[in-house]
């Protein structure tokens, strides 16, 4: 639930956002986040931005942006930015291969990088997950990744609450 609502599930815009513009028409329509991802930083320069400045945008609308990153430069930028919220994309976008791994290597590589600040930032492990399998998997790896992005299974169960309590159970 949100904390504004205490009601519904939290809604983020899964899109390419570059623009400010796109951060407030997320916004009019209900988005509570937004997903900024570090690798397209170039249409966002093209378009006038930066990634902190998206950041600073969409804290001063009150949400909290997810950044995705794929590589350790890209968390770099993330958290050269000031991101809040890290989201490491276990997909690679070239190939579309899926590797759970990722999420284990980057979150070894955020603890060197960050060290003491680690507490400061929630990560989300993104794409792949579909099963309690992967889930239970990503925790045993990186115990500090408390947030999973799941969206296929569950598009696609029949019944996504019980597919969620069954993977919860396990």
């Amino acid at each position: 639930a949100t904390p504004a609502t205490g009601t519904r599930p939290g809604l983020l815009r899964k899109d390419f956002i570059f623009t400010r513009y796109q951060i407030v028409e997320a916004r009019a329509y209900g988005a509570d986040s937004v997903l900024l991802i570090v690798a397209i930083q170039d249409t966002m320069k093209n378009a006038g931005e930066s990634l902190q400045s998206l950041i600073l945008f969409s804290r001063s609308l009150g949400m909290e942006p997810v950044v995705e990153v794929v590589t350790e430069q890209e968390m770099d930028c993330a958290f050269a930015a000031g991101a809040r919220v890290v989201g490491i994309n276990n997909r690679d976008l070239t190939t579309f291969k899926v590797d759970l791994g990722r999420t284990e290597h980057l979150m070894r590589y955020a603890g060197f990088a960050l060290r003491e600040k680690l507490s400061e930032v929630t990560f989300v492990s993104l794409s792949g997950v579909n099963t309690g399998s992967d889930l239970q998997h990503i925790h045993r790896g990186s115990p500090a990744v408390r947030v999973a992005l799941v969206g296929t299974s569950l598009m696609r169960a029949a019944d996504p609450a019980e597919l969620l309590r069954a993977w919860s159970a396990g």
